[in-house]
């Protein structure tokens, strides 16, 4: 999961990932049960996961608000 984080840092596949999530994924050995919880936005379990730039990085490239980012982090 955090080798795909750090690969969004390009546009292009950050593009490509906020078109269909589910075929980046797929590139990488990530558990069916961390990709359930990457589409869900699930902010405190993919926290527990990686480091705190890359999940930053990815929740922003994912489209999500930082307000929002930051109320499910501290709320979780």
């Amino acid at each position: 999961m955090s080798k795909m984080f750090f690969d969004l840092q390009d546009p292009a596949l950050a593009a490509e990932f906020r078109a269909s999530p589910e075929a980046v994924m797929a590139r990488y050995p990530i558990d069916a049960r961390v990709k359930k919880e990457i589409l869900a936005n699930n902010v405190p379990f993919v926290a527990a996961r990686t480091n705190p730039y890359l999940l930053r990085y990815f929740f922003f490239t994912a489209g999500m608000k930082d307000d929002e980012f930051m109320r499910q982090l501290h709320d979780g």
